[in-house]
């Protein structure tokens, strides 16, 4: 079975594996609606009962799906950029109307950088924590590929998850090292602040050694839960049986080989506007003599670029 630990403080149980639901969505492997239901399903099945996702993901809809299909409630963690308590009560309708829940568990401030950034979305924070007071919302918390948001959360009083970037090259941490994230985790861990992570295979660059990247961080006490992105039944039979230390029969591991995948960009249809180079979070992407250049060795595949393309001319292949 799948080993399950409470998120900090919050008194809320999840599985340390997390299903990561923006692969399987349509920034990504766009699976249609009824393979993404069966899915999570089947993870449901599997003992998976924690599922990360968010408003810019749109992939609701297989979740609230897999509620109607399989009869259970899983936990689940949404992610919003909202920063006046508007944009935060119209984010947490969307989830509660779209997901077909009565409370959300989890919601999160997407991509914080730092205590600057967090105090920038007060407003939004204030009603969530108004929202969690009326049971509405359970935890509170942020999501972030700095040190410095971890750190942040520490000291801002009401923060009760992080989400943060976290693997064992620490390829998209974005201001210092492994060790100084590893430091700021516990930190926070020691504080109460439930930890689950993100990235655990850096947007496919550590896929050529995917069991020292998931052991990496199930030993870490500090860390709750990881977040992994999964688009297919045998990944999720593989993350399964890793998680649960059960072993892992070679046949499952040729069928599990995840494909490499690159951001991919439609020349023809790119009109250089550069909303891409700003929305990148790792500084992936760049304009040059007019063209826009791909640094693949830094692209994450989160896939944030093609939401910001009014052509949609990037994508994940």
């Amino acid at each position: 079975m799948l080993e399950r630990r409470y998120l900090g403080k919050t008194g809320i149980e999840v599985s340390r594996l997390c299903f990561g639901s923006l692969t399987m969505g349509p920034l990504q492997a766009n699976l249609p609606l009824e393979e993404g239901v069966a899915l999570l399903c089947a993870a449901f099945e599997r003992g998976v009962n924690f599922i990360d996702t968010a408003e810019l993901y749109n992939n609701y809809a297989y979740i609230a799906g897999a509620i109607k299909a399989s009869g259970r409630r899983p936990v689940i963690a949404i992610k919003t950029y909202a920063y006046t308590a508007e944009q935060a009560s119209a984010s947490l309708d969307k989830a509660l109307r779209e997901l077909c829940v009565d409370y959300i568990d989890i919601i999160l401030l997407h991509e914080q950088e730092s205590l600057l950034t967090l105090k920038g979305h007060l407003p939004a924070l204030e009603y969530f924590w108004k929202a969690r007071d009326k049971g509405k919302v359970r935890a509170v918390g942020l999501s972030c590929h700095t040190i410095a948001a971890v750190k942040a959360a520490v000291t801002f009083n009401g923060i009760d998850v992080v989400h943060p970037l976290l693997n064992y090259k620490g390829i998209g941490i974005m201001d210092g090292s492994v060790e100084e994230m590893l430091d700021a985790i516990k930190e926070a861990h020691n504080q109460g602040i439930g930890i689950y992570t993100m990235k655990p295979l850096a947007g496919g660059h550590l896929l050529h050694d995917v069991e020292k990247a998931f052991s990496f961080l199930l030993k870490e006490e500090s860390i709750n839960a990881v977040a992994v992105g999964m688009a297919s039944e045998a990944e999720l039979e593989f993350n399964c049986r890793f998680f649960a230390g059960r072993k892992i029969p070679n046949d499952l591991k040729r069928s599990a080989g995840r494909r490499p995948r690159r951001l991919l960009l439609e020349k023809e249809l790119c009109q250089m506007c550069g909303k891409c180079v700003e929305r990148c979070p790792t500084q992936a992407l760049t304009i040059k003599d007019n063209k826009l250049l791909i640094e693949q060795a830094h692209c994450l595949l989160c896939g944030y670029c093609g939401s910001s393309c009014p052509q949609f001319c990037l994508r994940i292949g």
